[in-house]
C-alpha cells in the first residue's frame, strides 16, 4: 500500500505530533506506525472506514488507550506515558458527555474547578466561552433544555476552557440530524478558527474532513495511506482507496501511445487533448475518472467507451448512473431528461477526465 504525506515546515516544540504510533489489542493491531503532526491554530481530520485505526489514534493521543510503540508529543513535552490528565488536551466525546445536572455555565467551568482555577480567572474564562459559541443567553439552563447542536457547544466550550495544548474531536457532529449538520459544520468551523489550538479531528464524514481539515490523514486498516492537504488528496489520489473513499472516483492504470491513452486493458482509447494534464508524484501514470466526467456520445466514434447500466438512482437535478465496463464499475452524472437504455455509450467531457503523469 502506498503513503504519501506531505512535509510543510513546521514550528518545533508546539502543537501535536505523533511518531510511528502503534497501537494492539491482544494480538489485533488497531493503528500501526501512524506519523503525523498538528501545528497551533491547525486542524487536521482523521478520517477511514469503520475499523481504520482513526479513534484508536484520537485514544492513544488522549491517553486513553496504551501505546506499544512509537511517541505523542505535545507542546514540545513527550507525553506518550502521562495519565490523560497531565497531558494537556481538551476532548469532546462523541456523544458530549456533558453533566445533566450542571447548567451551562457549570459546565463549561467544570475543568477549571477540577484544576482549582481563582475564581475571578474561572468566570472570566467561563464567559469568554459563552461568547465564543454564542451560548452566552443560554447560560442557566440545563442539558435536556438545550438542542443537539447546543449541546454540542457546550462541550466544544468545556474543552476549551482549560486552555488546552490540542483539541481532540470525536465524530464532532454524527449525533446530529443531516439537516444540523451543515450549518454546524460551518459554526464548527469559525469556532475552531477563533481558538488558535491544534485541533485533530476523528470523522467518518468525507464532507467533515474535506471542510474542516486544513490537512487530511486517511487511514486504512490501522496503516495511514495518505496525509496531505484536501486539495491534494482530491486531486492527486495516492491510490484508488483514496480516490473512492475521499472523492467517490476511479483511478485506471493507463497506458500512453502517442497521443492516446488506453485503459481498461486496452478496449478504451481516449485521446490525450481530451484530458486534463497533472503532474503527480507517482512513477506510473493513472487516469482520475469521477461522475462528472462523462457526458453521453451519440453513437461510437473516438474515445467512446459502451458501458452497461447496473443501476439508476434519481438525484434531483441529475440522474446518478453505475454503469460496467470491463471488469470495472463506474460512476455517471447524467442529465435528469437522458434516455437511458440497458447501456449506454460514454464520451470524456472536455477537461472532465484527468491524466495524472509524473514530474519530467
Amino acid at each position: 500500500m502506498s503513503t504519501q504525506t506531505a512535509a510543510p515546515a513546521r514550528t518545533t516544540g508546539s502543537g501535536l505530533s505523533v511518531d510511528a504510533l502503534t497501537v494492539r489489542y491482544g494480538a489485533t493491531v488497531a493503528a500501526e506506525d501512524i506519523s503525523l503532526d498538528v501545528a497551533p491554530a491547525e486542524t487536521v481530520a482523521v478520517i477511514g472506514p469503520s475499523g481504520c485505526g482513526k479513534s484508536t489514534t484520537l485514544r492513544a493521543v488522549a491517553g486513553l488507550v496504551p501505546v506499544h510503540g512509537g511517541t505523542v508529543t505535545l507542546a514540545g513535552r513527550d507525553v506518550t506515558g502521562l495519565d490523560p490528565a497531565r497531558r494537556g488536551i481538551g476532548l469532546v466525546p462523541q456523544n458530549y458527555a456533558v453533566f445533566p445536572h450542571m447548567s451551562v455555565a457549570a459546565n463549561i467551568g467544570y475543568g477549571l474547578r477540577a484544576r482549582r482555577a481563582p475564581t475571578a480567572r474561572r468566570e472570566a474564562r467561563v464567559r469568554a466561552m459563552l461568547e465564543l459559541t454564542r451560548l452566552t443567553d443560554l447560560a442557566a439552563r440545563r442539558p435536556d433544555q438545550l438542542s443537539g447542536g447546543q449541546r454540542q457547544r457546550v462541550a466544544l466550550a468545556r474543552a476549551l476552557a482549560i486552555e488546552p495544548d490540542v483539541l481532540l474531536l470525536d465524530e464532532p457532529l454524527a449525533a446530529l440530524d443531516p439537516q444540523l449538520r451543515g450549518g454546524l459544520r460551518r459554526e464548527l468551523s469559525s469556532m475552531l478558527a477563533a481558538t488558535g489550538c491544534a485541533t485533530l479531528i476523528v470523522t467518518h464524514d468525507q464532507r467533515e474532513a474535506l471542510s474542516l481539515g486544513s490537512r487530511i490523514a486517511l487511514l486504512r486498516e490501522g496503516r495511514l495511506v495518505q496525509f496531505d492537504t484536501p486539495q491534494r488528496l482530491w486531486e492527486d489520489p495516492a491510490d484508488a482507496f483514496v480516490a473512492d473513499f475521499l472523492a467517490n472516483a476511479v483511478l485506471l492504470d493507463v497506458d500512453r501511445d502517442h497521443d492516446h491513452v488506453a485503459a481498461l486493458g486496452g478496449r478504451w482509447r481516449v485521446p490525450v487533448r481530451d484530458l486534463a494534464v497533472r503532474p503527480t508524484g507517482h512513477g506510473v501514470e493513472r487516469l482520475l475518472l469521477r461522475h462528472d466526467s462523462f457526458t453521453l456520445a451519440d453513437g461510437p466514434g473516438e474515445g467512446t467507451l459502451e458501458a452497461e447500466v447496473t443501476h439508476s438512482e434519481f438525484g434531483g437535478d441529475a440522474v446518478h448512473l453505475t454503469v460496467r465496463a470491463g471488469d470495472r464499475s463506474l460512476g455517471v452524472r447524467v442529465p435528469p431528461d437522458a434516455r437511458i437504455g440497458r447501456s449506454v455509450r460514454l464520451a470524456v467531457a472536455p477537461g472532465g477526465a484527468t491524466l495524472l503523469t509524473p514530474h519530467a
